[in-house]
């Protein structure tokens, strides 16, 4: 439970979802806090802070809007309790903000002559001297939204990742392999009686799909990503269940904006629509 004035909160119904990813941002950030900063700029030894900062908010954000693995009631606790970042994902919300690292990159008042980072530079606008430039904030490499206009991976590390994607991903996985696991057993009754275990189970291994034939006893660099998640391993270990993750990303972003463009060929929303619409914009 979080703590607040002294007083312990009751978490509502279904935090369970995202307890133990919470509870792994908290530990990696204590870890970060108390790193050495031998060898860093000033600057440079807060990266992590602020990059965990926005991981969870977009975890917390996704699991929300993007996926609906949370209820209202858990995304208002986060809020409340400053888990998750409002005003960074009141920007989020808007166009061409869907990426943005930290409000502080784009607050004038911030850099000289009144301007923004340069994180918020497109990449197709950047010199090539500026192409590795990042925010001597945040470490943000660039989140400018749109085609080839910023990184999918705006930290260029394991804080980059869309970690509600990931979970998505490792959940499918898992119950890949339960399903697998249930047909093996399915055709070990049905044929030990008859002694053709052996057969019949090279012949399902056979016809498995491509990627299915990999079990729990995957090679290590897999293992600690599909197996129940610890708390250690909340991230990405690996490029195989990282591609997956964004495939999840962008299949999503595939399908809103194929609904986008049916809308606006039928002839826009209707009444009731613009009520929805108008509602989770407030929201």
């Amino acid at each position: 439970s979080r703590r607040k004035w002294g007083k312990a909160a009751r978490t509502p119904k279904g935090y369970d979802v995202i307890e133990a990813v919470i509870e792994a941002f908290d530990n990696e950030n204590r870890d970060k806090v108390k790193e050495s900063n031998a060898g860093k700029r000033n600057t440079e030894s807060l990266w992590p802070v602020h990059q965990i900062a926005w991981q969870r908010s977009r975890y917390v954000y996704d699991m929300f809007y993007t996926y609906r693995r949370i209820s209202r009631e858990v995304y208002d606790y986060c809020i409340k309790f400053k888990i998750a970042d409002a005003a960074l994902i009141a920007k989020w919300k808007k166009p061409g903000y869907e990426k943005l690292c930290s409000t502080y990159v784009i607050n004038p008042s911030n850099y000289k002559f009144g301007t923004t980072s340069i994180c918020r530079v497109p990449l197709t606008d950047r010199s090539e001297m500026q192409k590795s430039a990042q925010d001597p904030t945040t470490g943000c490499l660039g989140c400018a939204s749109g085609k080839d206009a910023g990184h999918k991976n705006i930290f260029g590390n394991k804080y980059g990742q869309n970690l509600a994607a990931v979970q998505i991903a490792r959940e499918k996985r898992m119950e890949a392999i339960k399903i697998r696991k249930e047909q093996q057993q399915k055709v070990y009754d049905d044929t030990s009686k008859a002694g053709l275990y052996e057969h019949a189970t090279a012949t399902l291994a056979q016809s498995a799909d491509p990627g299915a034939g990999d079990s729990e006893t995957d090679d290590s660099s897999d293992e600690d990503d599909y197996g129940p998640s610890p708390t250690a391993g909340v991230w990405a270990g690996s490029t195989k269940l990282e591609a997956e993750s964004e495939n999840i990303i962008n299949s999503d972003e595939d399908d809103n904006f194929s609904k986008e463009n049916g809308k606006r060929e039928s002839g826009g929303f209707d009444a009731g629509e613009n009520r929805n619409l108008k509602k989770s914009r407030i929201e």
